[in-house]
């Protein structure tokens, strides 16, 4: 059987412009995508790390402060390279004098403070705060020649 349309059969070889248009569409639309879904894991990642600086400066900062006699230092700054630290404090209860063992009055008054820390960056005045309760104590008393 001979074929009906044989100049058609002879022209057809290889792609013509219509299925390139097309192929190029196609890759753009793929490229475009992929470019896209990339651009947003690498601005999630960033928010991770600036997450991730933000946890650890906080766990610096609870340590610091845990060294910080609030009764002495009710107000302060402190400086740790990329960020610095201001706090402030207020007693939260009245102060005592502390119990000496076995009876009696220790040589301490101490009380309980409440303490507000901000944590600041250069970008970012406000980068944290966090709100601790520690102890505060201010020798009042001698040891009276007992040793």
């Amino acid at each position: 059987m001979r074929n009906k349309y044989p100049d058609i059969c002879r022209r057809q070889r290889g792609f013509t412009l219509l299925e390139a248009i097309v192929a190029f569409a196609l890759i753009g639309t793929i490229g475009m995508t992929l470019f896209a879904w990339i651009n947003t894991s690498i601005i999630s990642l960033g928010k991770v790390q600036t997450i991730n600086a933000r946890n650890d400066a906080i766990a610096n900062v609870v340590s610091y402060m845990q060294a910080v006699n609030p009764m002495q230092n009710p107000d302060g700054k402190a400086e740790f390279g990329a960020y610095r630290i201001e706090w402030k404090s207020r007693v939260s209860g009245p102060v005592a004098d502390n119990r000496a063992y076995p009876s009696g009055i220790g040589l301490y008054q101490v009380g309980l403070y409440e303490v507000d820390v901000t944590g600041r960056t250069v970008e970012d005045p406000a980068w944290f705060t966090l709100h601790l309760k520690l102890a505060g104590f201010k020798k009042v008393r001698a040891l009276n020649g007992i040793f």
